[in-house]
């Protein structure tokens, strides 16, 4: 699942980039100072324009915020609402190009683009 940060500019240089994940009145900063945080290290891949998760669950439903501060501290911000429905066990996405894995609950290897 790609997630989507139409709050970044390029014509801002090298802005700062945080994505936070809000769930309830909880509010977890998720993207800080150049890093993924715990436990989202393992099946996030961070970009300036969005984020990729190789698996989601219905945990991930939320509000995802990136916020962006540009070197003349403007600032932009964009919210995503993410909904993981169903009860079937997590979804592993392969991207595009990569090459076929195997994964548990499937026999044979995770097609190219996506299972």
């Amino acid at each position: 699942a790609a997630i989507p940060c139409s709050a970044y500019r390029s014509d801002w240089g090298s802005p700062r980039i945080e994505w936070k994940f809000q769930k309830g009145s909880s509010l977890v900063l998720f993207y800080y100072g150049g890093e993924l945080t715990d436990p989202y290290k393992s099946r996030v891949q961070f970009s300036p324009t969005s984020i990729h998760f190789s698996t989601v669950t219905r945990e991930d439903t939320g509000k995802y915020i990136c916020e962006v501060v540009g070197s003349s501290s403007q600032i932009s911000k964009s919210e995503v609402n993410l909904i993981v429905q169903g009860r079937s066990p997590p979804r592993r996405f392969c991207p595009p190009g990569s090459p076929p894995v195997p994964w548990p609950g499937r026999a044979g290897p995770c097609p190219h683009g996506g299972c």
